[in-house]
Formats: C-alpha cells, sequence, structure tokens
C-alpha cells in the first residue's frame, strides 16, 4: 500500500507557503505522492459545501511543487476534462510532466456541475463518450508524430505538439457509476475514487473494473486504485477514516485488503480545515500533526 497526503488547496490554508510545507515535509517523510484536487466555480447559494468555495488552480499549484520537490510524486485527482480542450490539457500536462522530471499522475474525471459546464461552453450531455474520444487524443499527443483527428467532439488538422511528455503520465479516471468504472477498467492505467465514495464497500466497485480490463484483454492487476481519503482525526469513530490515529492506520490496511493499492489522506474535506472561515494557523497545526502521524512506515 503507497501512502499519499493533499496539500492544502481549499479554505483558508491553501496558500503556497503552507504547500510547500507540507509537499516538503511530506517527501521528508516518505510519503508516495501529494494529491490536489480541481473546482473551477461555486455558484451561489450552492449546497455543496463550503470546502469547494475557494481552491486552488492543481495543474499551477502542482507546478510550483514541482520546483520545490525532487522525489515524491504529484498527483491530481481530478481534472474535469470537458472545461478545456484536449490540445490545450496535452500542452500543460506535457509540460509539468516534464519540468517534474516525470512525477506526474493524471487523474481525470467527467465532472458533474452544470454551472461549471456552461461557464466553459460545454454541453453536459454525452460526456462518457466525450471522455474517451478526450483520452484518445491526449494518448496520441504525447506519443505520435503527426496527429489528425475527426472525432464526434473534436477534431484536429494535421498537427505536431511537442516535446512530447517522457514518460508518458499515467492516466487514472474518476467516476462512480457502473459506466464510468467499465471505462476506467478499459481504456486508463487505474480508478479514482471519489470523495463521498463508500469504503465500506469500494471493493465491489474495484471487481467490476478488473472485470472490465479482463474483458478488454487487460491485465486488471496491473492496474492502479487510488482512494482519495477522506480524513478526520477526531477523538470518536464516526466512519471510514475518521477517528484516533490508530484507527485511521487500520482502516488503511483494510482498504488494502479490499483492494486498493493507494491511499492518499485528503484534509481539505474536513470543513475544521479546509473552509475558508477556518483557521489557517490551527488547520496547519493539525495538518502537520496528521503528516507525523500518519507517515509511511520506513523500509
Amino acid at each position: 500500500m503507497k501512502i499519499g497526503f493533499a496539500v492544502p488547496v481549499s479554505g483558508s490554508w491553501a496558500t503556497p507557503e503552507n504547500m510547500k510545507r507540507i509537499a516538503r515535509r511530506a517527501e521528508e517523510l516518505g510519503y508516495h505522492e501529494v494529491w490536489a484536487f480541481q473546482r473551477l466555480l461555486y455558484p451561489v447559494g450552492h449546497p455543496m459545501g463550503p470546502v469547494y468555495r475557494s481552491v486552488q488552480d492543481p495543474i499551477v499549484s502542482l507546478s510550483y511543487l514541482a520546483g520545490l520537490t525532487d522525489r515524491i510524486r504529484l498527483g491530481v485527482a481530478v481534472l474535469n476534462l470537458p472545461f478545456v480542450s484536449p490540445a490545450l490539457m496535452a500542452k500543460q500536462l506535457a509540460t509539468l510532466q516534464d519540468v517534474s522530471e516525470g512525477r506526474l499522475d493524471v487523474g481525470l474525471g467527467l465532472g458533474w456541475l452544470p454551472e461549471e459546464f456552461r461557464a466553459s461552453g460545454v454541453p453536459m450531455e454525452r460526456r462518457g463518450r466525450r471522455g474517451e474520444e478526450y483520452v484518445e487524443i491526449l494518448r496520441r499527443l504525447w506519443t505520435e508524430d503527426v496527429v489528425e483527428h475527426k472525432g464526434e467532439f473534436y477534431e484536429l488538422p494535421p498537427v505536431h505538439q511537442d516535446p512530447k511528455p517522457v514518460p508518458t503520465p499515467p492516466i487514472l479516471l474518476g467516476g462512480t457509476a457502473a459506466v464510468a468504472l467499465r471505462r476506467a477498467g478499459r481504456i486508463a492505467d487505474g480508478w479514482i475514487s471519489a470523495s463521498r465514495t463508500d469504503l465500506a464497500t469500494i471493493d465491489e466497485q474495484i471487481a467490476i473494473v478488473k472485470e472490465a480490463a479482463r474483458e478488454a484483454g487487460r491485465d486488471p492487476d496491473r492496474l492502479r486504485f487510488v482512494c482519495r481519503g477522506v480524513t478526520r482525526v477526531l477523538a470518536t469513530d464516526e466512519g471510514p477514516l475518521t477517528g484516533s490515529y490508530e484507527k485511521i492506520r487500520a482502516d488503511v490496511a483494510a482498504l488494502g485488503e479490499k483492494g486498493m493499492t493507494e491511499v492518499f489522506h485528503d484534509l481539505n474535506f474536513d470543513p475544521a480545515i479546509g473552509d475558508p472561515d477556518a483557521d489557517p494557523a490551527e488547520s496547519m497545526r493539525r495538518a502537520e500533526e496528521a503528516l507525523e502521524a500518519l507517515a509511511p512506515a520506513q523500509s
């Protein structure tokens, strides 16, 4: 089981200095990866919660951290791919892979918030088919000298896009519906769970991904299964990854038994930490304590 940690990207504690402190200390402690997430807009009066009210851009944040770290991997879970063209995203991610010297993991999602689609000038309909075409274009731009494409959603005249990312970043897909899970098994390098995934039954979703991989002639044992761990340190046990440090570590081990290959602790989703009105100093105190307490065992 590989253990990661989310950097501060949501709320009052999401400052450049705090990102740097968390990422550098995570690297020192032997964490596998630091992670960010995306929220493009927050509609006025929306009930999704204050954690999404103020969120830093993940590509810019990870680019900043690429220059401040040396070994730790950099992941985004997830970028909602319909909001920009595949050519633009391919260029940005290829450059991030270059400046990080090959440490990038790309999580992609289809998006779910209608207001973000309207603001991006993209319809929500047929998101799944759009996503499959999008992933195909990304991989072709990253690997082929000349790319020409005319599809249902996107069109490219014969073009070059260089430099190519080396190595090609792994693509991990999000999604919770059965069709999304099967898509991950068919075309992705792995699957990332959502913040609201029921971790008690996550093995059922893993099984769907693996079965789809087998049906596509792929080896399911080569896929990565990444858990976004909505981690909350509390005096009481209120569910998976919530409670004492001992309880949280036991929950991580249980997720490994269910088939997860990686877990990253994300404190951004704790309202006491990721809220725009939270005390940033107290958020950092709690996060740095958790970073030390939940660090992976050193071999």
